[in-house]
């Protein structure tokens, strides 16, 4: 099925796409016309997908946010096109129009609908809730460039727990948005491990971002920072060491203790499944297995032991506020 898909401003949108919405949403749906229009149809771009004879059969919007993220919303496709597609190209062609300008893509998904996002590269990143009586949940895809190639070949691309394959990254890019990506579906643990909280890695808003929402997700969230100098986290504010002082309970920080035996390999761990590994220290290349328990559980070992043996910064002692 040649299968097109037009872009459009809201002042310049067909009728047809009102109507689908309409048809989808509201009639279908029972969504209330006042939540279904509303002021953000005038900042987006709308998709509108027709077939070569110009019927139109599916809609979708995107839209920028303060935050550096692209919001995407208001899929539907006409019930007698469905299961054929429609709705993958026309994510796909947001995802390709937001990909360069944009490394954070959110969207809020019907829960029957979390399969074919997580097939797209999206994983789900908060609790089930209700919106217009219809259960949702938000999802995010941190590493849009990195999906794009793999659509079609990976069943679940980058989600934890479900993809089998590897990734490797060999540039400062690529590990950023892997980190991200890994570190933003922890259930519950986070350990990391390096030679310092480097600044361009680790001191950034969406970093600290997705450690907050950990470290309140769960009461037995754990996130556990191992690293060998904590000077240069003195001689800079860092994001993190400043949320670790906030909540001190679920976010440690500890020393190497070089008497004791230490790996020479940067990794994080996550809830004991996935894993981000270095070559080393001072280079951005390695790879992410996202559903390596084995590797996991040696990995897991190995920091445990170095934790063990570690010292409290003195630098960083908790202390409650």
């Amino acid at each position: 099925m040649n299968i097109r898909i037009r872009k459009y401003s809201w002042q310049l949108v067909p009728q047809a796409l009102k109507d689908i919405r309409q048809q989808v949403f509201i009639e279908e749906q029972n969504v209330p016309p006042a939540l279904e229009w509303d002021d953000t149809d005038e900042i987006a771009d709308h998709y509108l997908a027709v077939l070569p004879d110009n019927t139109p059969i599916g809609v979708s919007r995107m839209f920028p946010s303060v935050t550096d993220t692209a919001h995407i919303g208001r899929m539907a496709v006409l019930p007698d096109y469905r299961s054929r597609g429609i709705g993958a190209l026309l994510l796909r062609r947001m995802m390709n129009d937001a990909a360069p300008q944009f490394q954070d893509l959110f969207l809020s998904a019907q829960v029957h609908a979390v399969p074919f996002y997580e097939s797209c590269g999206f994983h789900v990143c908060s609790a089930p809730y209700d919106d217009a009586g219809i259960p949702h949940v938000d999802m995010r895809c941190l590493a849009p460039s990195l999906v794009l190639p793999q659509l079609g070949t990976r069943q679940s691309p980058l989600i934890v727990g479900k993809d089998e394959e590897s990734w490797l990254f060999d540039s400062e890019a690529e590990l950023i948005a892997l980190t991200d990506t890994m570190t933003n579906q922890a259930a519950q643990k986070l350990w990391l491990y390096d030679r310092e909280l480097e600044h361009d890695l680790y001191d950034r808003f969406r970093f600290r971002e997705i450690v907050s929402a950990l470290a309140r997700r769960h009461r037995l969230s754990e996130i556990r920072l191992l690293i060998h100098d904590d000077k240069p986290l003195v001689k800079k504010r860092h994001q993190i060491i400043e949320l670790m002082k906030r909540i001190p309970s679920k976010i440690e920080l500890r020393l190497i203790n070089e008497d004791y035996p230490y790996d020479d390999n940067p990794f994080i761990v996550v809830d004991g499944k996935a894993v981000l590994y270095r070559h080393d220290f001072g280079r951005p290349s390695g790879f992410v297995q996202l559903a390596s328990g084995g590797r996991a559980k040696l990995l897991g070992e190995s920091f445990q032991r170095m934790w063990d043996a570690g010292t409290v910064s003195r630098e960083f002692r908790p202390v409650s506020i």
